[in-house]
């Protein structure tokens, strides 16, 4: 979680030897395995009883010494992003992830043909939203001469890995986000040894843990609240 400043606001601070104390609760907690606030800048109540809900509250002498900081880093710049805390969510297995995964590999000397289907799992998210940016590397080895795909892939030699690249998944794509991609490689030194398969994409407007935030008493307010997930090691095995 992120809070982004506006550079005003160092001035603000700076000037007011008491500033009011920046207050802000995480709701709806029940997924989060732990919550790890930056020991730095914000404090936490241990003792709170609601397992739903957490406030934190901000070290005013400390994010305006950060905030004056950054700002002599970077004195141009309209805004500052501070990073307030860190969260786990608690996994549902295949019933938490945004986009489901099989892979099929059929290994002979010569050839091999490989099978990704995907599947979008709106269930996943709070509020089911597009994953765009969608790339699907599949590393073949064997010594590849050819390949043939549906939908057309790219083959990079170096790296010896096959791309797809789609633009969006959602509920209101083909077949309700579920597609297939297919390859066949024709090898020089096979077979070729399955291997493990790498995904990445993005996500704006919802998130999977179903947190939200909101600010906590007066002397501030929250002109935008942006959500998003974005793929780390996202990976699938045949």
């Amino acid at each position: 979680m992120t809070v982004s400043f506006p550079s005003g606001i160092i001035k603000v601070f700076t000037s007011n030897p008491s500033p009011a104390v920046l207050c802000f609760r995480v709701k709806n907690t029940s997924k989060l395995e732990q919550i790890l606030p930056n020991a730095q800048l914000v404090y936490s109540d241990q003792s709170q009883s609601d397992s739903s809900t957490k406030d934190f509250w901000m070290n005013m002498q400390a994010i305006t010494v950060y905030l004056k900081k950054l700002s002599e880093q970077n004195p141009s710049a309209s805004y500052y992003n501070v990073d307030v805390l860190k969260y786990q969510v608690s996994s549902n297995g295949i019933q938490s992830t945004p986009l489901n995964l099989a892979t099929y590999w059929k290994c002979n000397a010569s050839t091999t043909d490989v099978r990704v289907d995907y599947k979008y799992n709106p269930e996943s998210m709070t509020v089911p939203s597009m994953l765009s940016n969608v790339q699907v590397v599949v590393p073949v080895d064997g010594g590849v001469t050819n390949m043939q795909s549906l939908p057309p892939a790219k083959w990079n030699a170096d790296q010896m890995k096959a791309y797809w690249k789609i633009s969006s998944i959602s509920e209101k794509s083909e077949n309700g986000g579920s597609g297939s991609l297919r390859a066949k490689f024709e090898l020089s030194e096979g077979p070729s040894k399955p291997a493990t398969l790498a995904v990445q994409f993005i996500s704006e407007g919802s998130t999977l843990s179903g947190a939200d935030v909101e600010l906590v008493g007066t002397g501030y307010r929250l002109s935008l609240l942006k959500k998003r997930f974005a793929t780390g090691r996202y990976m699938a095995d045949c």
